[in-house]
């Protein structure tokens, strides 16, 4: 399992991800849950909950998700950020 937390201020950015058997559920034999929260709010998460699929939930909005590789699940996660902070994570406040 990877587990990644970072805080800044009242933003936090949390990235768990398993490995898992290959099932129908979980054809890619990984699990997610990708989460950029601000202010107590969820903001954006990507997750495959059981029977559920991958999807997004973006600013109170869920839509299916076309996952392809965990790379690119990381690259939308973070151009997600950028474009509700108008910054990168890494940037400076």
């Amino acid at each position: 399992m990877l587990h990644t937390k970072e805080m800044k201020g009242d933003e936090i950015v949390e990235i768990k991800l398993w490995q898992v058997p290959v099932t129908a559920d979980k054809p890619h034999g990984v699990k997610v849950s990708l989460v950029y929260v601000r202010a107590g709010q969820r903001l954006v998460c990507y997750d495959n909950a059981e029977g559920k699929g991958y999807h997004r939930h973006h600013v109170g909005v869920e839509e299916p998700y076309h996952f392809s590789d965990i790379r690119r699940l990381l690259s939308d996660f973070k151009r997600d950020i950028i474009h509700l902070r108008g910054r990168s994570w890494d940037d400076e406040d």
